[in-house]
């Protein structure tokens, strides 16, 4: 348990510390113009974006907020994609290549498994929500259509609407609108 609890404090800090070893990686190893540029405008902020979309999709879980540990799966998922990360700092020109695509495809995963996790915790919590709030009532359709043969009447206001009106609303009053008395219009309902 601690060390999921040592995982979720180490998401936040992660997201500076990534992009900031990619920065380093390239001066200790000599990388080149090309792959400074690439460092500063591809590398940092992908890594700086995606680690922190990662980290509120994982707090925003409902389990993870209540523990203050992350699940098993991500303490796998984040140590791959951050070893990863690092290893691709090192500049290694004969695995840079392999290495940066399986960085990659381990953050398109996380990210995916970041989502997956928070749907099926969100899921749950949704669907206690409405068994205790009585909602949908038993009985109702599932699909939130009517069933076939059922009439559905929605109506304004109640038919036996039993509210005073004022003097000149009334028909036949003195001050029937009719004659422009008003800048409202009047709406004849037939009755």
């Amino acid at each position: 348990m601690w060390l999921r609890r040592a995982f979720t404090r180490w998401l936040f800090p992660a997201a500076v510390v990534l992009p900031l070893w990619l920065l380093i990686g390239w001066g200790v190893f000599q990388a080149g113009g090309w792959a400074f540029l690439w460092v500063l405008f591809i590398a940092i902020p992908s890594v700086l974006i995606g680690q922190v979309a990662m980290t509120l999709l994982v707090r925003a879980r409902p389990s993870v907020r209540e523990s203050g540990a992350v699940s098993w799966l991500d303490v796998a998922g984040f140590t791959v994609w951050h070893v990863l990360v690092i290893a691709v700092g090192c500049f290694i020109e004969a695995w840079f290549p392999l290495l940066l695509t399986a960085a990659i495809v381990a953050g398109l995963g996380m990210l995916w498994l970041s989502l997956r996790q928070l749907r099926r915790e969100m899921s749950g919590v949704v669907a206690a929500g409405f068994a205790q709030s009585g909602f949908p009532p038993s009985g109702a359709s599932d699909t939130g259509f009517a069933r076939p043969g059922e009439v559905l009447i929605v109506t304004d206001a109640p038919v036996d609407d039993e509210r005073p009106r004022p003097e000149s609303d009334r028909p036949g009053s003195s001050t029937d609108r009719s004659s422009g008395g008003s800048d409202r219009p009047r709406f004849d309902d037939g009755l």
